[in-house]
């Protein structure tokens, strides 16, 4: 069986408007008719019952009048003594006819003043106009005796249907005057009955909102501060009319929805927190794995570094004394035991310079980076001469660091700048700085042999070539070395291919020092030329591939633009042995 449909809140409110108004249009209407009589009521009692009495007793004068100028006439026979008589006739008629007029509702009352106009005209045809000749003809003892006992009589009657018109008026007006109390009454009562209806009606109102809209949302109100305070497991009931029974399912829909999210949410966190676990763990691992690697890196080179001493020695020492005394192939294997271990000893002093970095610490101090460019300009010196290179630098800043690692970083760019020329082109060495926020980005600009945008990031690995070892020689390391002093000091390093047309552009950042983190314009942006620029003598030739070691030492190498990358190891295999 169908359930019946509770009505909706609009449709109750509706309906009491609609009952309400119903009610009070039909006192309304009832009050406007009763309004209306009384109104009428009101106005026959002013406008006609009042001036009727008054033209009443205003006609009784009239008639009197009349007879006391027949009277008198037939005394003196003084035409003077007739002016009472005339005037009272034409009273009579102005007063006869004003009534007739307000009597037009009053049918009755209007045939009693027509008797009494008629009754009226006959006492004058009977009695006084009679009189009135006799006097004239006869006399007035003729006209005294004729007006006898009888016309008196009728006089009298004539006055009494006056008095009875009087009466039969004030009966009207009390009549009227009764009427007009009732319809008041009735007024006021159907007033009072529209302020009941109101007042019902407003109390009717108060009570529905209380049980159908106060009372369900205080109550939601308070089941959704209990899920607000956490209990998202709690169900919201649905009361009250159709609307807010929808609304309590909407949001009890929403705290379902909101209690799915957050469990999926835990569940994400209790994951999250694992994870974070894990990667804590993973994290300790790997900075224990990397302090050990570090620490192998070191003792591995440290140690190394006596018997391959020996062994580079007596393969010296061979190449010395034996030099000549044995064929060509062995001199070319002699040969090739002094130069692997002079490589091999070069490798282990950079691998174990590079492990040094960060461990081996004296501690950050204000360093101008000024004067280190101009002691890195007389290290290069001798180089810059010899290939005719320009080393010039912009004003740079001061940075907190360490002098002799940042003086290593500067040397390493300006030694690969010179290393890396192009053929028959004066090597020119840029270096400039500018500030961005809380970062100093310097830069390095040349215009050597440039580097390929795919080669971009694998010059900053450690031992990583790019050019066979004849070509240019080094161990590939001193990139890396750049990298990890600029990662120590919290900056990053980055090649910037886009920045010039021809040659190479490597930035890196250091942080400002916290007490000069005040804006200012950025010094060295306009690309002068410092007071330590270097314009060496023209270069009388190329050095060679130690002396290239010996100026700069740990440099990296990088491909030419119009090189590809050859392969990467350091292998040297004898055509013959093949």
């Amino acid at each position: 069986m169908r359930a019946p449909v509770r009505w909706t809140l609009r449709r109750r409110v509706t309906a009491l408007c609609v009952i309400v108004g119903v009610v009070l249009g039909l006192l309304a209407v009832s009050a406007a008719v009763v309004a209306t009589s009384n109104r009428q009521h009101l106005d026959t009692l002013l406008t006609k019952t009042g001036p009727l009495r008054t033209d009443g007793q205003a006609l009784l004068s009239a008639l009197v009048d009349q007879q006391t100028g027949v009277r008198g006439y037939a005394v003196s026979a003084n035409d003077a003594d007739l002016a009472p008589y005339r005037d009272g006739q034409q009273r009579e008629a102005a007063l006869i006819a004003s009534m007739d007029a307000l009597l037009d509702d009053h049918p009755e009352i209007r045939r009693e003043l027509h008797a009494v106009r008629d009754h009226a005209r006959q006492w004058r045809a009977v009695v006084a106009e009679p009189a009135i000749e006799l006097t004239v003809r006869s006399g007035p003892e003729v006209a005294q005796a004729y007006l006898t006992a009888q016309t008196n009589a009728r006089f009298t009657a004539l006055r009494g249907e006056v008095e009875a018109l009087q009466q039969s008026l004030l009966a009207l007006r009390n009549t009227v005057a009764t009427n007009a109390r009732a319809t008041g009454n009735a007024l006021v009562l159907l007033l009072i009955l529209a302020a009941v209806v109101v007042v019902l009606a407003g109390l009717a109102l108060l009570t529905s909102l209380n049980r159908l809209v106060i009372g369900p949302v205080t109550a939601l109100a308070g089941q959704v501060r209990e899920v607000a305070g956490g209990a998202y497991q709690r169900e919201i009931e649905q009361v009250g009319p159709p609307e807010l029974a929808g609304l309590a399912g909407d949001i009890d829909g929403m705290r379902r929805r909101i209690a799915a999210d957050l469990a999926e949410v835990r569940q994400a966190r209790e994951r999250i927190e694992w994870v974070n676990s894990q990667l804590e763990k993973q994290a300790e691992e790997l900075v224990r794995s990397n302090r050990d690697l570090e620490q192998f890196a070191y003792v591995a080179s440290h140690d190394l570094q006596e018997p391959l001493r020996k062994v580079a020695s007596f393969c010296q020492l061979l190449q010395r004394r034996y030099a000549g005394k044995l064929d060509e192939r062995a001199d070319q294997y002699i040969a090739f035991a002094v130069d692997g271990a002079q490589r091999m000893q070069r490798l282990i002093n950079d691998l174990l310079a590079f492990s040094r970095i960060g461990r081996l610490t004296t501690g950050f101090t204000d360093v101008d980076l000024n004067a280190v460019m101009a002691e890195v300009a007389g290290q290069t010196e001798s180089t810059r001469r010899y290939v005719g290179g320009e080393l010039t630098w912009s004003d740079l800043p001061v940075i907190r660091g360490e002098e002799t690692l940042l003086a290593n970083l500067l040397a390493n760019l300006v030694g690969n700048s010179l290393k890396f020329r192009r053929p028959d082109v004066a090597p020119k060495v840029h270096i400039s700085a500018r500030r961005l926020g809380d970062e100093w980005e310097i830069s390095c600009q040349d215009n050597g042999i440039g580097i390929e945008p795919e080669f971009a990031d694998k010059i900053f690995v450690i031992f990583q070539r790019l050019h066979a070892k004849d070509a240019y020689p080094g161990t590939g390391i001193g990139l890396a070395i750049v990298k990890k002093i600029v990662e120590y000091h919290g900056g990053r390093v980055w090649v910037d291919p886009d920045a010039v047309a021809e040659g190479t552009m490597i930035r890196f950042t250091l942080p400002v020092p916290p007490e000069s983190r005040e804006p200012a314009e950025p010094s060295g942006a306009t690309g002068a030329e410092g007071a330590g620029s270097v314009v060496p003598a023209p270069a009388t030739g190329s050095p060679s591939g130690k002396e290239a070691e010996a100026t700069a030492p740990g440099e990296s190498a990088r491909p030419a633009g119009d090189m590809k990358q050859t392969d990467l190891t350091d292998e040297w295999i004898d055509e013959g042995g093949r």
